[in-house]
């Protein structure tokens, strides 16, 4: 519990400061004289330098782990953050979110895999413990945004290299502890071998069904997330006319919700099943969805809460889901699915920018309420027996 806790912190200091990003955004659109489109493409930017290098990072990590690699990705995350604060152009500010998304891309597989080892057979809580962190990091950055960088301006983002340092100690501590665990895992292992039999790995056909359907799963629900993360402060200005500290504060409050909501979807999937945690989860928010363009600003922030607990608690599920589907590449899946993660909601951005600038923030919020329809591709999903896998992980 100590090295989850660890881990949640570090996992809290990385993605605040991922988390700066989009929080900033109302203040350089005004600064740089940028069109949603460019403010999309930024997020783009960040996205697909994270998405592209995870499953690379995960692949080679799963043939030999190299726990201190957090500390380099750190290192890009440091620069990145720095040159942000003071970037003089457009251009410098595409190379500054890239060299953050390459940071957060070689964290995550190897931080996934020590969670899944630290986790003594409680998956769910384990990722859950993991995730709150991010999720607590994330929605920190527009609390820090509307009361530390809009007041102090852009350059006060280079106050967070400090978080960068603090997250560079605890990863120090985290590595070492990744080799005790090993061992330790090891000598069970070998105490549990005699008169146990392995199970056989799932057919090809079953493992591709799966990781497609949790695909596009993903991607209905990162859609969904990022359409706040990017555009909610604009849709709240445009649509009540509150100030950009207040739509900041709201931002935070949909951030927060996701913490919790991964937590109890951790958790819940230990005792009820992930396969029942994802039909919840990705087609549970849809009447909420549905009725939140016509909410006024109270019901607004209500069904904000209420659609974030419940979306947010599908990614703890998928990600184990997938890990069961090949419980021996843990690294590659961490880093595929957080890279997806990254990906995919950078190509959400650029498409929901676009359209932003084309039909309306507010149409773009009609058209996303029908997202969670796509929760009904949890029926394709291969039946597998959940924990059977473990045993070998």
């Amino acid at each position: 519990m100590a090295v989850l806790i660890v881990l949640a912190l570090t996992h809290l200091l990385n993605d605040l400061i991922q988390s700066l990003i989009p929080a900033v955004y109302p203040i350089i659109k005004d600064s740089y004289a940028l069109d949603f489109v460019q403010i999309g493409l930024i997020t783009l930017t960040f996205q697909i330098a994270g998405s592209l290098l995870q499953p690379v990072v995960g692949y080679v990590t799963d043939r030999r782990p190299m726990p201190y690699s957090t500390l380099v990705g750190m290192t890009f995350t440091f620069v990145g953050l720095a040159s942000l604060g003071f970037a003089p152009s457009y251009g410098i500010i595409l190379v500054s979110v890239a060299c953050i998304g390459i940071g957060s891309a070689i964290f995550h597989p190897e931080a996934t895999r020590l969670a899944r080892q630290a986790s003594g057979g409680r998956q769910g809580l384990a990722q859950g413990v993991f995730q709150v962190g991010g999720q607590a990091g994330g929605a920190l950055g527009p609390l820090f945004a509307a009361f530390i960088i809009v007041p102090h301006g852009q350059a006060s983002l280079a106050w967070f290299t400090l978080a960068a340092l603090l997250a560079m100690a605890l990863m120090v501590w985290t590595a070492g502890q990744h080799a005790l665990i090993r061992r330790h895992i090891a000598t069970l292992k070998a105490s549990l071998s005699g008169g146990t039999a392995s199970n056989p790995p799932l057919s090809r056909a079953t493992v591709m069904t799966g990781m497609v359907v949790l695909t596009l799963l993903m991607f209905s629900k990162v859609a969904y997330v990022e359409s706040f993360r990017s555009f909610y402060t604009f849709y709240l200005i445009e649509r009540f006319g509150v100030s950009i500290p207040t739509s900041q504060v709201m931002l935070f409050v949909f951030l927060l919700a996701q913490a919790v909501g991964v937590l109890i979807g951790g958790i819940a999937g230990d005792r009820i099943g992930r396969y029942r945690i994802i039909w919840i989860s990705v087609l549970g928010p849809l009447p909420f969805t549905l009725l939140l363009p016509y909410a006024n600003f109270f019901w607004t922030g209500v069904l904000t809460v209420t659609i974030s607990l419940i979306i947010a608690s599908a990614f703890a599920s998928i990600l184990i889901y997938a890990i069961e589907l090949l419980p021996e590449r843990v690294g590659l899946i961490g880093g595929l699915f957080y890279g997806l993660n990254f990906g995919l909601a950078g190509i959400a951005a650029a498409i929901l920018g676009g359209l932003a600038d084309s039909i309306g923030i507010e149409s773009v919020y009609w058209l996303c309420g029908f997202l969670p329809l796509a929760g009904l591709l949890t029926w394709f999903l291969p039946r597998i027996e959940e924990g059977a896998t473990s045993k070998r992980a």
